[in-house]
């Protein structure tokens, strides 16, 4: 009964220093700016030896720190600028390290094995891949990671890969008989905008992730709006050839965008993104373009 008492104590004891270095390491001025910049000290290896029996607690807390990272660059580069912002315009090179530590003390938690796959390729593909293939290595009957393996290799162009390694998880058990389809798809037409549509539904069907599906919310609004301007840029070029001049504002285009269902603002009749803010006439009114404030990405 002792020993068991003097565990928890030690458990306890354990959680509470931990809380309060995290809160006086975050506290501190810069604290998040500093750890953004700083390289880690600690291999795998010995932060398996560091967390002792509390694996799964310090996988934990370095998928928790990956996210904080990526977080305080994204508000860091927000303060500092005015237009939209891509992965690849933030530095990010502390992340595969996050990740490969968080997943190393924990090769079963699959949730920083699916954030790598989708944030990594818009970095460094071969830390995505290396990564991806180190969780199947470890969770060998996951046809979840051959899916987001199956995606890395389709972000690069790779269709081949994509086909293959979907059509390998789709052989597993448990496995959804779409996975089948997707391999057919990749080889097929694995660059059109309907399969990475599809794929993107199915990332966020299968994923339980918040921070993954938001991605993949980002991205299906990206298809959908990448649809939408060339809808529009045909009705803008129908119209110069009709009149001999491009539209001087949207309202003089407002019956063929209502003609193809386009939502329109009230105020100014322009069409709206899929994050509801309104496209931009460009190029003197010959072209469509994207808000600076929409919450559709740019890439």
């Amino acid at each position: 009964m002792s020993k068991n008492l003097l565990l928890a104590l030690t458990i306890v004891a354990a959680l509470v220093v931990s809380v309060v270095l995290v809160r006086a390491i975050d506290s501190r001025p810069n604290a998040q700016t500093q750890f953004a910049d700083e390289a880690l000290y600690v291999d795998a290896a010995t932060a398996k030896h560091l967390a002792l029996a509390f694996n799964g607690l310090a996988s934990d807390w370095y998928w928790m720190r990956s996210l904080q990272y990526v977080g305080g660059k994204i508000v860091a580069f927000e303060d500092t600028h005015n237009e939209s912002f891509a992965l690849s315009d933030l530095d990010l090179h502390l992340l595969p390290s996050l990740l490969r530590l968080s997943t190393a003390l924990d090769p079963q938690f699959i949730a920083p094995y699916e954030y790598g796959a989708l944030v990594l390729p818009e970095l460094n593909s071969d830390e995505a891949i290396a990564l991806v293939n180190s969780g199947i290595a470890s969770n060998p009957g996951s046809w979840r990671l051959y899916q987001h393996l199956g995606y890395i290799y389709w972000k690069r162009n790779d269709y081949e890969n994509a086909s293959a390694t979907y059509a390998a998880g789709a052989r597993l058990p448990g496995a959804p008989e779409w996975m089948t389809a997707m391999g057919a798809r990749m080889k097929a037409e694995g660059g059109s905008r309907a399969a990475a549509r599809e794929m993107y539904r199915h990332l966020y069907e299968s994923s339980n992730d918040s921070a993954v599906r938001e991605m993949v919310e980002k991205q299906l609004m990206r298809i959908d709006s990448l649809d939408q301007r060339d809808e529009i840029r045909n009705l803008l070029s129908a119209y110069k050839t009709r009149n001999g001049r491009c539209a001087a504002s949207w309202r003089e285009v407002a019956n063929e965008l209502r003609a193809v269902q386009l939502t329109l603002d009230r105020s100014t009749g322009a069409p709206l993104d899929p994050s509801s803010t309104p496209y931009e006439l460009i190029k003197n009114g010959c072209d469509v373009g994207l808000d600076i404030n929409t919450g559709v990405p740019f890439k």
